[in-house]
């Protein structure tokens, strides 16, 4: 099993990063630039039970995601797992804990590769190394977006 975490600082209150993360184009907005996502659909916002379903590209490769958010506290949490799509497992835990008068914004994500422990063990660099590029360009955009349109 694979483990990532990534954390930020950002200067906007819990209620307005979630707010953030409620926008219907969110996804779009945190796909990184030459990265290719399209949501097929969404069923609700962060609640529990909301689902999501799009499409990964890798040139001329198309892998189909569903995710479904399986626990939330409103303003505080929400986690989502993979119904369907590229990993064996996949667990990825969105927080936003107050502090220091603003939020700490916090993506834990536990995962496996098709293939079990060997495929993690091989390919476990690359994975985390791609999430690292994933979740600091999401990060940026969070805190760029809720520190320009922050409700003092």
């Amino acid at each position: 099993m694979l483990q990532f975490e990534f954390e930020t600082w950002i200067d906007a209150s819990p209620e307005q990063v979630w707010a953030f993360h409620q926008r219907p184009d969110i996804f779009e907005l945190l796909t990184p630039p030459g990265k290719s996502m399209e949501v097929i659909k969404r069923e609700g916002g962060l609640e529990t039970g909301a689902r999501v379903e799009f499409r990964l590209r890798f040139g001329p490769i198309s892998i189909p995601w569903i995710a479904v958010h399986v626990d939330h506290e409103t303003t505080r949490f929400f986690v989502d797992e993979q119904l369907r799509g590229p990993f064996r497992f996949w667990r990825h835990e969105h927080r936003f804990e107050p502090d220091q008068g603003g939020t700490r914004l916090k993506d834990r994500v536990r995962c496996s590769l098709p293939g079990g422990p060997v495929a993690d063990w091989l390919l476990g660099w690359f994975v985390r190394l791609e999430l690292k590029q994933l979740f600091r360009h999401r990060h940026a955009v969070t805190k760029r977006f809720c520190e320009a349109n922050r409700v003092v």
